[in-house]
């Protein structure tokens, strides 16, 4: 008889690069549900691909409902195309959100530049010496 293998919570720590205490984050908000041993937790292929799920969506950015949604899909038994589907919606949303805030980071930038150079004009103007820094930057 052929038994899947199974993870302890350091193993899996150790693996994904995480903390034990991340792991035991994902359990509280129902994203894993490990088997036990007494008082271990007994960690198998589908929490494993659960946990790497979560912290895919984590570094996309994702909010806790948005991957508990997708992990959620990942055990539905209707196939692999909602999921995708369902992901690439997430997905394209995502990166509208980046993409906004790309471009009010480079206006608040934008804005900074145009603030400093004032600033810079001003003092130089009433005759006082720039700090090193300031003059290093608009060089």
């Amino acid at each position: 008889m052929h038994s899947e293998p199974t993870f302890t919570i350091t193993e899996l720590a150790r693996e994904f690069g995480v903390t034990p205490r991340a792991i035991r984050f994902y359990e509280d908000q129902g994203l894993l549900a490990p088997g036990r041993s007494g008082q271990t937790r007994i960690y198998g292929k589908r929490e494993r691909t659960r946990l790497k799920l979560a912290l895919r969506g984590r570094r996309l950015g994702l909010s806790l409902a948005e991957i508990r949604e997708l992990i959620d899909m990942y055990d539905d038994t209707r196939g692999e195309a909602p999921q995708l589907q369902r992901f690439l919606a997430v997905l394209a949303q995502r990166r509208a959100t980046l993409e906004q805030q790309r471009e009010d980071i480079e206006a608040v930038l934008a804005e900074i530049a145009t603030l400093e150079r004032q600033c810079q004009g001003r003092l130089e103007a009433a005759g006082h010496t720039l700090p090193p820094t300031l003059s290093r930057k608009s060089a």
